[in-house]
């Protein structure tokens, strides 16, 4: 039973502390959703890209990890797919915690990208080669372990294939979970002992 009150405790203290996860040894694991379309005029257009990413905390506030785009684009019954694809390496850091209670909740950083990345449109141009992306982004932690985001990031192809160079500019909402770390969980462990 202990054991069960000790688990539970260290559960709501993790969920409910108003003091984001974001240390040293801390993970994020989640995704974003841009390029979001459904075009009601044109049967079966739509757009979607998914841009999910995990990173570890190598210090307080600085997250280093990967991510993975996949993006689809239909303009219609039998016009074409555009492909929009990447997986690189991703750094992420949060800027310092607001004084008021509403702004202890929230904060901003900033996020960028590089690997390999490509953009195949449906018809039959391509661009291939080194991907980087780079932008602002802002959350709300709704809890400690949970943060939902906004990020504007503006994103680029160099390379090889009919053009040299692609990008564009995205506006993303998605959500990150944040783990803590051996350090966290040990220090609320050792709290309850």
């Amino acid at each position: 039973m202990k054991k069960l009150f000790i688990t539970l405790s260290a559960a709501a203290m993790l969920t409910f502390s108003a003091k984001a996860q974001i240390s040293k040894g801390d993970v994020m694991v989640g995704a974003n959703l841009s390029n979001i379309n459904f075009a009601l005029d044109k049967p079966n257009a739509f757009s979607l890209t998914i841009n999910p990413k995990a990173a570890w905390f190598v210090q307080d506030g600085l997250a280093l990890g990967g991510d993975v785009l996949f993006g689809i684009e239909t303009a219609g019954k039998g016009l074409g797919t555009t492909i929009n694809y990447g997986v690189g390496a991703l750094g992420r850091y949060y800027g310092a915690a607001g004084a008021d209670q509403l702004a202890k909740h929230t904060r901003f950083f900033g996020e960028a990208t590089v690997g390999i990345s490509g953009r195949n449109l449906s018809g039959g141009g391509s661009t291939n080669g080194l991907g980087f992306s780079f932008g602002p982004g802002f959350t709300y932690f709704v809890t400690k372990n949970i943060g939902l985001e906004t990020l504007l990031k503006y994103n680029g192809v160099v390379g090889f294939g009919s053009s040299a160079y692609a990008h564009n500019l995205n506006l993303g909402v998605g959500f990150q979970i944040f783990l803590p770390g051996e350090k966290t969980a040990r220090k609320v462990k050792n709290d309850f002992q």
